[in-house]
């Protein structure tokens, strides 16, 4: 069951809109899949405009949009139709997974511009198992981006230069910098995205 694609409205009268949507309840919890590739297709556009105006990022959106309905399929029997309408439930569900999103971003960038970081070697506290495993992780994903990227980000975390200053350095324009440094950023976050480390990742 693929949800990757982008998702269009398809458009429903307002006098049969109600009925549309129980049945569309009813069908998903009888585990329908054509049922649920309709309501995929109903509410997949609203779920991706609230995640991307939330998260600001279309590919982390993409990536909430189909936990959102992933969770949706899974959590079909947990849906109450007395405290509420379907599209209000996914919605629901679509808050929680950008909560989720939020938290996971904030945790991988603190790793991201901690990754550049000296760890001295006779430091009274060490680091948990996890942090460290999320280091080597990140350092080796660092080492696998494509030259461009992996040298603005290098530059940003362990100079700490601005996209501006990297720009005047190297003599690329400053968009295509901030373009090297947005996708990179983006390869570093799925090296430590849920699943990719361990079990524990937010």
């Amino acid at each position: 069951m693929n949800t990757r694609t982008r998702p269009t409205t398809t458009p429903v009268p307002p006098v049969e809109e109600t009925r549309y949507e129980e049945e569309l309840a009813q069908g998903l919890v009888k585990a329908d899949e054509d049922a649920f590739a309709a309501i995929y297709r109903r509410w997949g556009s609203l779920v991706h405009t609230l995640a991307t105006r939330s998260l600001g990022d279309t590919h982390e959106a993409e990536d909430v949009t189909q936990q959102v309905f992933v969770g949706a399929w899974r959590g079909r029997h947990g849906f109450r139709p007395e405290r509420g309408t379907l599209g209000a439930w996914l919605v629901g569900i679509t808050r929680r997974k950008v909560v989720d999103a939020l938290a996971a971003r904030t945790r991988r960038l603190a790793l991201v511009e901690s990754a550049g970081q000296d760890i001295a070697p006779a430091r009274l506290v060490q680091p948990a198992p996890d942090e460290v495993l999320d280091r080597v992780l990140l350092v080796e994903a660092l080492s696998r981006l494509p030259q461009a990227q992996r040298d603005v980000l290098c530059m940003a975390f362990y100079e700490d230069l601005t996209q501006a200053q990297i720009a005047e350095r190297t003599g690329v324009p400053l968009g295509t910098v901030k373009s090297h440094a947005r996708r990179g950023l983006h390869r570093l976050r799925t090296a430590v995205g849920p699943g990719a480390a361990h079990d524990t990742c937010v």
